[in-house]
């Protein structure tokens, strides 16, 4: 049961950066319209299941969303820079390094020999997946890269860091996922508006961009709930085979061209990434 909700957001938020690029405007747009997507899926929620809520968690659950914010704003300027394809697949390499650093170092996950070789062995698999996806053609132009990739790296560094500590504060206070759901659309509304407010955001845009809130809403509710039953490393790292469908969104719906081997390599590392998810499921102790 709980294995089955931590996939949803593998099938969610594996399509949002591609909904959000579809759905067109800049990602000062695509975020805030998320994030207003995202508040209105959490106030729906709330009416229907009225959990008890105490400062704490109005607090910390607002702190988590606005950092949510910074993790998916910084995502998507990402994609102007190096596109859905390759973005996604680098974003997810550098948040399953780190939530699992923290899952397994900070909450003691993985305290058997077996946990421990197998979880090492399908984070190997799902980080040796997203290289493959990114590989570059070796005719592709090196002005490609040095700067655009290098831009888009250290940017989704700082999402990295935003996603991490939106993913952790509520395992840290044992906060169940019920509970956090409006803070945490207050705080994603909160956090947007902040980030996006200078830049003018209010547009036809912004307004297309509320249905991939409501969307990733979906996820997150599965990836919360899931998160105190299986653990961070696994609740998260599950969520995180949705690369596959960013990936593959980003080279057949979007345009972005691949070569033939490139399109190995794609379908390996998609692969790899499949099995890493698998292998994770299993590492629950």
């Amino acid at each position: 049961m709980y294995l089955l909700l931590a996939l949803l957001p593998a099938v969610t938020w594996g399509s949002i950066v591609f909904f959000n690029t579809k759905l067109g405007g800049d990602a000062y747009s695509q975020v805030l319209g998320t994030g207003i997507g995202a508040l209105i899926f959490s106030i729906i929620l709330f009416a229907f299941s009225t959990p008890t809520l105490n400062p704490l968690i109005w607090v910390v659950g607002i702190i988590s969303g606005i950092f949510w914010a910074v993790g998916q704003s910084y995502q998507l300027r990402a994609v102007q820079y190096i596109g859905v394809s390759r973005a996604v697949p680098l974003s997810t390499g550098m948040q399953l390094v780190a939530t699992t650093l923290i899952g397994v170092i900070v909450f003691h996950e993985w305290t058997t020999l077996f946990t421990i070789i197998l979880g090492s062995a399908a984070i190997l698999c799902i980080i040796l997946g997203a290289v493959f996806t990114v590989i570059k053609d070796k005719d592709a132009p090196k002005q490609d890269n040095k700067t655009s990739t290098g831009r888009g790296v250290s940017i989704l560094i700082l999402s990295t860091f935003g996603y991490l500590i939106y993913v952790s504060l509520l395992r840290w206070y044992d906060i169940n996922g019920w509970a956090a759901v409006l803070p945490q659309g207050i705080g994603i509304t909160v956090g947007t508006l902040m980030l996006t407010f200078r830049h003018k955001p209010f547009n036809k845009y912004m307004a297309r961009n509320i249905i991939t809130g409501i969307w990733w809403g979906i996820g997150n509710l599965g990836l919360l709930l899931s998160l105190p039953h299986i653990g961070q490393a696994t609740s998260f790292s599950l969520s995180q085979t949705g690369i596959i469908i960013s990936t593959l969104g980003g080279i057949f719906f979007l345009g972005e061209k691949k070569s033939k081997r490139q399109m190995v390599f794609v379908i390996i590392g998609c692969c790899l990434i499949i099995a890493g998810g698998v292998m994770m499921g299993f590492t629950k102790s």
